[in-house]
This record gives structure tokens, sequence and C-alpha cells, in this order.
């Protein structure tokens, strides 16, 4: 099979209603259900050392949870306050855990890919920013070349005159833009009011500086939201033209994220409502011209991701779609996830708890889970089929020493009603995903996941549409 650029989607309501339930997003497999407490420090100097290759690729995230503004959709990690004092005790924190963890990185480890994010990395000021990097800079081998992807999330409510100068000279080259939805209505029921014009002058000027890539985030399924206004809102997107745009599902958890108990559940739009916007934001999208990339993305032809997406080369990490699959993980920062080799680490989601440990010179890991040997072969399998919506079954053989359709007999044996559906195509050589099938490409990956069914895995996730 050949891999394909996946801009071809097929709409069969009747399919989606009978298929959409919750799952995983496999941003990783295991999942970070399956972290636990226990795993910490000792085991990640384990997986580092060995993982500690000459010259292979590094990816940092760094996570900054400060937000002056709550909005009432949000589920991230965050602290709100406009006290700008606050952040300083916390960078100074971030400082010592990037010295702690940099010595075991070898030199010769560029590192490719740079992502902050939050909160609202731009809370903190420039001076903030610059020492941030510069910490960075000094414990790890940042890049210049064209060819790296240092993004950050902006809020375009916190831009001044000389932010996005400041970030490019910093050396980011790519922006991510919170937008969500431009009806005033909509922005007044989650609190992010946040005018078109506003947004235009920023992505107007990151592309005037010259910034790589310029992506925006949306969200359907928001309070008073209907097919009409949000098609409005993505007529107005389609027109400022970004290269990247993510579409999420609102998912709507009060008794799990509290600011979301702010929103009336009364007012939101019905799955029926729901599923018409999605539907019309993949038709309007592709006609504009941006490839489907899978789930929530979707991307211009001539973007990395697409290209990666026609070589083969897509990869899966917890930033979402990306384009360096040889990368280790390194986060730092409240609740960060690192992937360290085969295993996985997550910090402390409690600031308190994390900056504790920091204080007492120990990394503020609080849980994570090591592959199996079933782990690994089974995210192979997954990204595999996630990034491509297809398999080869020798190339997986190959790699893990297996035949396939009797290791996976159960998986196969799964597939059967989604090939029933016309949602696959399953032959000798592998598997292909339908255009019916690629909005329900997690349901496909879930028949692949040996922990969805065990007796203790009773976790709600989002819904797969």
């Amino acid at each position: 099979m050949q891999a394909n650029q996946t801009q071809n989607i097929q709409w069969d309501t009747e399919l989606i209603k009978r298929y959409d339930k919750s799952g995983p997003r496999y941003t990783s497999y295991p999942t970070a259900v399956q972290f636990h407490q226990g795993f910490g420090a000792e085991h990640y100097a384990q997986a580092r050392d060995a993982a500690n290759l000459p010259g292979a690729p590094v990816s940092l995230y760094v996570h900054i949870p400060f937000c002056a503004h709550v909005c009432y959709y949000c589920a991230c990690n965050k602290v709100i306050t406009k006290n700008r004092d606050k952040a300083q005790p916390y960078l100074e924190r971030l400082y010592s855990e990037i010295a702690m963890r940099s010595p075991y990185y070898r030199q010769d480890r560029l590192v490719e890919q740079l992502h902050w994010g939050g909160g609202t990395p731009t809370f903190i000021s420039e001076e903030q920013m610059t020492e941030l990097m510069g910490e960075l800079r000094k414990h790890f081998h940042l890049i210049d070349s064209d060819d790296r992807d240092y993004s950050i999330e902006i809020d375009p409510r916190e831009v001044q005159p000389t932010t996005l100068a400041h970030l490019k000279s910093l050396g980011f080259n790519r922006v991510s833009l919170g937008v969500q939805d431009f009806d005033e209505k909509v922005q007044k029921a989650v609190n992010r009011v946040q005018p078109l014009a506003m947004t235009k002058a920023v992505l107007d000027e990151a592309r005037a500086l010259g910034f790589r890539s310029i992506n925006i985030d949306l969200i359907y399924g928001l309070p008073f939201q209907s097919q009409a206004t949000f098609r409005q809102t993505l007529e107005q997107v389609i027109a400022l033209d970004p290269d990247r745009l993510s579409v999420f599902n609102y998912a709507h958890l009060p008794e799990r994220f509290m600011p979301q108990r702010r929103i009336n559940a009364e007012d939101l739009p019905s799955g029926e409502e729901k599923l018409r916007m999605l539907e019309d934001s993949i038709r309007m999208l592709t006609e504009a011209g941006y490839c489907y990339i899978g789930m929530d993305h979707f991307a211009k032809p001539d973007d990395s991701l697409s290209l990666a997406q026609k070589a083969g080369k897509l990869h899966r990490n917890f930033q979402g779609y990306t384009t360096h699959e040889d990368c280790d993980l390194v986060a730092v920062g409240v609740s960060s996830i690192s992937q360290v080799g085969d295993a996985y680490f997550q910090n402390h989601a409690d600031i308190e708890k994390y900056q504790a440990d920091i204080d007492n010179g120990v990394l503020p890991i609080h849980r994570g889970v090591a592959l199996t040997d079933d782990d690994d072969l089974r995210r192979a399998v997954i990204k595999q089929l996630i990034c491509h919506f297809e398999l080869d079954f020798a190339s997986i053989e190959k790699a893990f020493d297996i035949d396939f359709k009797t290791y996976f007999a159960a998986g196969l044996k799964g597939l059967e009603k989604y090939q029933a559906d016309d949602l696959v195509l399953v032959t000798d050589r592998g598997i292909e995903v339908t255009p019916k099938g690629r909005l329900l490409i997690r349901n496909i990956c879930m028949e692949f996941d040996a922990y969805l069914n065990q007796p203790q895995h009773s976790v709600r996730y989002s819904k797969v549409i």
C-alpha cells in the first residue's frame, strides 16, 4: 500500500451516529490512564540513559500554566491570576528542573522541536521569555536551522505591540492562535471575548514577520453555537488563510473541570447540531484546499504535516500530530509528560507539589509507565493507523517478528463489523481505512487496544465525534 494524503472524507450520518461512542485520543499508547504512581525518578534515569544515543534528536515541551482570564470550556492545567508576579517563582523552579534534567542528554542531540504550552505562555513578560529561552539554550542544544519546529501557543488578547517580534527574535517560527469561535454571543458565554479584528491583526503581523506556520484552534459544541453561526466563523477563518487548523469537539465534563460549571448545559447545541457543525467544517475546509490530516486537524497541502503524511512519516505524541517521529520528548513544568525511550513520565499536576519536589532537589515525577513488548507493538499499529489510515502487515511482522493475523486475531475479528459497513478494507496484505472510516479512526484503533476491556478500566473518555 502507498501512503496517501487522505484529504477525501465521505460523510455518512447514520454510521457516525452508530459508532459515536467514547474513546481515547491516542496521543500515547498506553494512554495516560495506565500511568501509575511509584514509577519515578529512578525509572526515568534508566529509560533516559538507555535512550541517550549519539545524535538522536530531542523535542522539548515547556508548560507555563498561568492565565489572566478563565475560559469556561478549558480543561487544561492552569492557574488563573492577574498577578504577573506569580510567574517568576514558578519560572525559577522551571529553570532548576531544566538544569536537573539536561546533564544526562548528550550535547550532540539537537533540539529539532520546541513547544511552549499552557496556560498562556504569553502571560510572562518579554524579559522572562528571554530568560527562559536562555536557560533552555544553556542546557540543551537548540538549533537555528530553517527546518526547526519551534512553536508557542498565543492568546491574541495577551499580545502587545512588540510580542511577536520578540518571539521571532528568540527563535520561534510557528505560532498557534486560540480562537474557538468568532460569534460574540458564544464568546461571552465562555468568557473569551476576542474580536475578529484582533485575531486578524495578530495573524497578519505574524505572517509579515515571517513565521513559517500559523495554526488556529476552533471548538464546536460551545454554548449558543449553531450550524449557521459556526459556518460564519469557518468562513471568517478561511478568509484569514492559516496554514493549519484544529477543530475540536467540546466535551462538557463539569464534574471534572470546575470552570465548565459556569456553562449552562441547556445552552449547549444538540448532538445533531454538533454533527452538522463538524460536517460543515470538513466540507468547507477541504473545499478551501486544506488536507484532512486526521481527527481534528487540517493543513494546507504544502504544510509539513501534509507532506509528512504523504511520505508516510507522520507521527503523533502529546502535542498531537507531528513530523518528528524519532525524538525523545523531554517535558518540563507542572503536569507535563515526557516520552523517553519506551517509557512515559508525568510531573505532578499540583503546582505546590511540583515546586516542593524541585525545592527538595528531586525531579517532580509523579507517575508513569514502562512499555512492555506488547505495548510497543500495539503502539506501532495504532500510530500507523491514526497517522496514515493504512497498515501493511509485512512491515509490522518484520519489525516485531510476529505473524500479524495470529497475534491480532481478536482485533481483526473486531474489524469485521467495520468492514461490513465499508469503514475499512482488510486484505491479506493489510488494512486500509476508507473515506467513510477516517472520521471513526479512534474506534478502529480501539480494536487493537489491550486495556479497554479490562475490568478496572472505567475511565470516561471524550466522544470520538
